[in-house]
This record gives C-alpha cells, structure tokens and sequence, in this order.
C-alpha cells in the first residue's frame, strides 16, 4: 500500500525523502512499516507541548490528548483538525484504518476504536514519525 505523494501539499520523490530521513524514518513514513513496541522515547512522554510529523513538520497531535495506551506505542485520542487523514488498511491479514499525514502523505500510525473519552478513538502512532515540540514559556 503507497500513498500518493501527488495528493499531498508536501510532495517529493523517493529519493529526496531518502536523504532527508533516517533509514527507520523512510521504512515507516514512506513504506508503511512498523516500530518495535517500547522503542520510543516518546510512549512516555508527557510533557506540555505539540508532536509534529517528523517529516514535514506539520502538527499533528496535542499532548492534550495524549494518553497511556499501554501498547508500547505514543497513543492519543484526537488529531489536530485536518491534521491527518485516514485510509483503509488490509496488510496483515485483517482491516484496519491507517492514518498519515494530510500534509506530506507519511504514515503514522493506525486508529482503534478502543481508546478511552471522549472520543473513544486510540491513535496509536510511530514515535519515528514524530517530533515532540515542547510548549515555550
């Protein structure tokens, strides 16, 4: 499954996102892949601030809304608005909605109808696709 890059503001070819990203950073955001559970520093984090993706730097999640899923992966329960956008996914053997990036495309993650009020959504996203921006002041 590939995105697009003509439907997104943010387009580039293969190689540009190579040389831009860390070898992690491409299997996830460009070819859909997964992080280890527990790998990223960020599952843990938080602190006030704005998680952006990690290869445009749009903003996507507030740390608002960030929770501890307990699935070893950064989860939140809403997106910024128009922030992402969502597909559907059927590697793996089963469905499951896909989120990425409405701005560049890259994947992020996928939502789970199981997260907790008020939106009963779990975003759970790659750490590698994100950057953790502290709040300033």
């Amino acid at each position: 499954m590939t995105t697009s890059s003509s439907e997104f503001k943010v387009s580039k070819s293969e190689e540009e996102w190579k040389q831009e990203l860390t070898p992690e950073q491409f299997k996830v955001l460009r070819k859909h892949g997964t992080e280890a559970a527990g790998t990223s520093s960020l599952d843990k984090n938080y602190d006030q601030g704005t998680y952006v993706c990690a290869a445009c730097g749009q903003p996507l999640f507030s740390s608002e809304t960030k929770f501890n899923s307990g699935t070893g992966w950064p989860s939140f329960y809403a997106p910024m608005d128009d922030a992402v956008e969502t597909s559907v996914d059927k590697k793996l053997f089963m469905t499951r909605t896909e989120v990425h990036c409405s701005n560049c495309g890259g994947h992020l993650g996928h939502v789970f109808g199981d997260g907790p009020k008020p939106t009963g959504q779990r975003y759970c996203m790659n750490g590698v696709s994100l950057e953790f921006k502290p709040e300033e002041g």
